[in-house]
């Protein structure tokens, strides 16, 4: 299962596909995401909309694993967003990102999602932070969600649950721009290994 891809060359690997494909994006020199405009993830708790039009980049994975990804961004807008997300439908997921809130402050966090209800767990970090890795670990459906700033000293955000049983799970990377657009984002790896 051990695997590394970091998106040299110019088309993609034949295991991943696109959910909602952004209109501008290439490989080369990693993964390069231009979101599509008010383009998001999000289902239903406190503000009562459902979003299912973020970009996805996914493979299917069954059992337990861990994913990591490292990305560089450069938001533009209110809530412009990239990181790591994994997914069974539109309201069985979890995603982890850094979101930019303003010129100081974006959050650190994590969306998980049961049963087409969605929660958001943050931390304030500073938006002059234009690069991350993400890290999430399955052990059936318990997941561990992990952050850090070099890719070796890493920090636990949250453990969870998804509640709807899935053998096989999509699992990669993604990005949106829920108010604007044209967030340019850049993955760099993306890592896929089972847990010790």
């Amino acid at each position: 299962m051990a695997h590394k891809e970091v998106f040299k060359k110019t088309v993609l690997p034949r295991e991943y596909h696109w959910f909602n494909e952004p209109k501008q994006w290439c490989c080369g020199e990693g993964l390069e995401i231009i979101t599509d405009r008010e383009t998001d993830f999000w289902q239903r708790t406190h503000y009562g909309f459902c979003r299912d039009s973020g970009h996805g980049l996914f493979t299917a994975l069954a059992g337990n694993f861990v994913l990591a990804v490292h990305v560089r961004f450069q938001p533009s807008s209110q809530y412009d967003q990239c990181g790591i997300m994994v997914r069974i439908d539109a309201e069985n997921w979890i995603k982890l990102s850094t979101e930019l809130e303003n010129d100081r402050v974006s959050r650190l966090g994590s969306v998980v999602t049961n049963m087409g209800y969605s929660d958001w767990a943050t931390q304030d970090v500073a938006s002059s932070v234009t690069e991350r890795y993400y890290r999430i670990t399955r052990r059936k459906n318990d997941f561990i969600l992990e952050s850090s700033e070099n890719g070796e000293a890493w920090q636990q955000l949250r453990v969870a649950h998804l509640h709807k049983a899935a053998a096989k799970i999509e699992a990669g990377l993604y990005a949106c721009s829920p108010v604007g657009g044209t967030f340019h984002c850049c993955f760099t790896s993306l890592e896929i290994h089972k847990p010790v």
